[in-house]
């Protein structure tokens, strides 16, 4: 793969870090400024919309601009936002960093992916895209453990110091690597890039994107109560088993990329069915520590194998104007996790058990799933139109 592909993954590093470390730092972060550890949880949800409202935004405001550029700007917004979260005096200014950092996190990865898949060839496309998010995928293996550990030593500002560090190097990396005039936004700008926002296959591909998330985090946000109060495991254990969960996130990617750069729309409909079957599995086998640990590698592997096509997708039906749609399924995912945590949550509160949230997590893949071959179904009608029309 081109350096200009590694340097991209650089930035995911940051964002993935930034994203997800303030999980292992709440009680630290609720202390210092005063507040509740359910108050300082809400520095996750400030994040996630932040990526959802963002998005769009600087999709638009930035159609018209060089990709590089853009893609400079928004790792130095990222910078920046760290660095006034490392200077919060009070729990609301860190509230209102975590926001506006979080506003370049959807349309980073989303012109990102564009510009990762303009640098190779059409049959590496996807495998492009993988890589990129291979940065995304080892924060959650080497940053998050990392910051977290720093922000217990040294305290919690620190972790995101040590962010600013690596993401100037972020920033230099782009700029020195990603080639000038790659990716060229469309004459027209946003006129393309909304025109194609009229296409049911567009809006499929991002439906199916939330609804995978939702799947996710309906059992994920409770993983650590689910693998101690049910399973049984020891609470120092389970940060080992998230990271194996985070192994299996990488791999998966890894995996997704080429996969979907052999059979795209097979795949992720061929994922979703193993999404489906391993949440049952989680349910089934949730009191079994020696089941439980494979299982939650394997969860972590499907997890990941899904974003590479269902990016990919979403660029190829839309590929006169990518770049929004592109980022606008960054918000769909980001939407789905708060929405999962939601659902779980709901779930929860009525009166289910933790074994049996799995089960919840595998309708919504079914119901993905079902959209999935929809949409299958329809390109291959639109084929069948084309070739006889081609013909004549």
């Amino acid at each position: 793969m081109p350096l200009p592909i590694y340097a991209l993954a650089v930035t995911s590093f940051v964002i993935g870090t930034t994203e997800f470390v303030i999980m292992g730092l709440l009680p630290e972060v609720a202390a210092d400024l005063h507040v509740s550890i359910p108050a300082a949880g809400l520095l996750v949800t400030g994040y996630a919309l932040g990526v959802v409202i963002g998005a769009p935004i600087l999709a638009i405001l930035t159609a018209r601009m060089p990709r590089k550029a853009v893609l400079i700007g928004l790792a130095t917004m990222f910078v920046v936002g760290n660095l006034f979260c490392a200077l919060a005096p009070n729990y609301w200014t860190l509230m209102v960093a975590r926001v506006v950092t979080a506003f370049g996190h959807g349309a980073y990865f989303g012109i990102g992916s564009v510009v990762a898949a303009s640098l190779v060839p059409r049959n590496q496309r996807a495998s492009a895209m993988a890589l990129m998010f291979a940065g995304l995928t080892l924060a959650n293996i080497l940053g998050v453990p990392a910051g977290t550990a720093l922000g217990e030593v040294y305290g919690w500002r620190s972790t995101f110091v040590a962010v600013v560090g690596i993401g100037l190097l972020a920033v230099a990396a782009i700029a020195w690597f990603v080639p000038s005039g790659v990716a060229k936004p469309s004459g027209e700008g946003i006129v393309s890039e909304l025109r194609v926002l009229g296409r049911l296959q567009v809006w499929l591909a991002m439906i199916i994107s939330a609804l995978t998330s939702v799947s996710l985090f309906t059992v994920f946000t409770y993983i650590k109560p689910l693998l101690t109060d049910v399973t049984g495991i020891a609470v120092p254990s389970v940060t080992w088993i998230l990271l194996l969960f985070g192994a299996g996130m990488t791999v998966g990617n890894i995996l997704g990329g080429k996969l979907a750069d052999w059979k795209l729309m097979p795949t992720a409909i061929g994922t979703l069915v193993l999404i489906a079957m391993i949440h049952v599995a989680l349910a089934e086998f949730s009191g079994s520590p020696s089941v439980m640990i494979p299982l939650v590698f394997v969860w972590g592997v499907l997890t990941f194998v899904i974003v590479p096509p269902l990016q990919m997708r979403v660029v190829e039906t839309a590929a006169e104007g990518p770049n929004l749609a592109a980022t606008l399924n960054q918000g769909a995912f980001n939407a789905g996790n708060a929405t999962g945590a939601w659902v779980g949550g709901l779930a929860l509160t009525l009166g289910l058990s933790y074994d049996k949230l799995p089960f919840v997590s595998s309708a919504t893949a079914l119901i993905a799933l079902g959209l999935a071959v929809w949409s299958h179904k329809l390109d291959r009608r639109e084929a069948t139109i084309t070739v006889p029309a081609a013909a004549e």
